[in-house]
C-alpha cells in the first residue's frame, strides 16, 4: 500500500498520550493514504487524492444536498460520512483489483476500526454508528453510499482537468449504483459535461 509517510502514532511510541489524542494520531494517517485507484490509474502522486480528501468530499457533498432530504437526520449523515472509511487506517485503501473477498475486507475493516475507537470512553456509540453504515439499512447510511460514488465522480471530473485520465469507466460504473434524487441529478449533469462516452 502505497502511503505519503508512516502512520503518526507509530512514530510516538513510548509517549503518554490520551485515548482523544492516540485515536486522533491513527485517524491523521487517513491524510497519508492515497486512493490507490487513481494511483493504478497512473495519477501522479503529487495530485493524488488522499482518503482523508475523498471523505472531506463526502461530508461537503452531504452537506450542500442534506437541505434537499430533510426527513433525514443530518448529524447521523455527517458522522456516517466522516468515519465510513475509517477502517482504511489499517487496512489500507483495498481495490476491486486487488483481489480481496468482501468479507474478508469487512472483517478486516471491524478489527481496525475496533483498534482505533475501542480505547475511547464513548467508543460503543462511534463504532456501532461504523457498523450501522456498513450495513446499510437506514435511508442515512444509503444516502451517505450514494454521496460516496457521487464524490468519485467529481474527482474524476477533476482529474480529468487536470491529468491524462479517461474517466469513461468512472461514470459507467457509478452510473448503476446512484438512483436517488438530488444525487441523481448533480451526477447525470456531470456525466454530461466530462463523460467522454457521452
Amino acid at each position: 500500500m502505497i502511503t505519503k509517510a508512516d502512520n503518526p502514532l507509530d512514530s510516538l511510541a513510548g509517549v503518554e498520550l490520551s485515548a482523544i489524542s492516540k485515536a486522533y494520531f491513527e485517524i491523521a494517517h487517513l491524510k497519508h493514504m492515497f486512493r490507490q485507484g487513481w494511483l493504478k490509474r497512473e495519477i501522479s502522486q503529487s495530485i493524488c487524492e488522499s482518503v482523508a480528501e475523498h471523505s472531506f468530499g463526502v461530508a461537503m457533498l452531504c452537506l450542500l444536498l442534506l437541505p434537499q432530504r430533510p426527513e433525514l437526520d443530518a448529524l447521523k449523515v455527517i458522522r456516517f460520512a466522516l468515519i465510513h472509511d475509517l477502517g482504511e487506517v489499517y487496512v489500507g485503501d483495498i481495490t476491486p483489483q486487488d483481489g480481496v473477498a468482501k468479507a474478508d475486507k469487512d472483517k478486516m475493516e471491524a478489527a481496525a476500526v475496533l483498534q482505533i475507537l475501542g480505547k475511547l470512553e464513548h467508543a460503543e456509540g462511534l463504532i456501532s454508528s461504523w457498523h450501522e453504515y456498513e450495513v446499510q439499512q437506514c435511508a442515512e447510511a444509503q444516502f451517505v453510499k450514494e454521496i460516496d460514488r457521487l464524490e468519485l465522480v467529481f474527482q474524476t471530473a477533476i482529474y480529468q482537468q487536470n491529468a491524462d485520465l479517461n474517466g469513461a469507466e468512472f461514470y459507467r460504473g457509478v452510473s448503476s449504483v446512484i438512483k436517488s434524487a438530488p444525487m441523481l441529478e448533480e451526477f447525470e449533469a456531470l456525466r454530461a459535461v466530462f463523460d467522454p462516452a457521452v
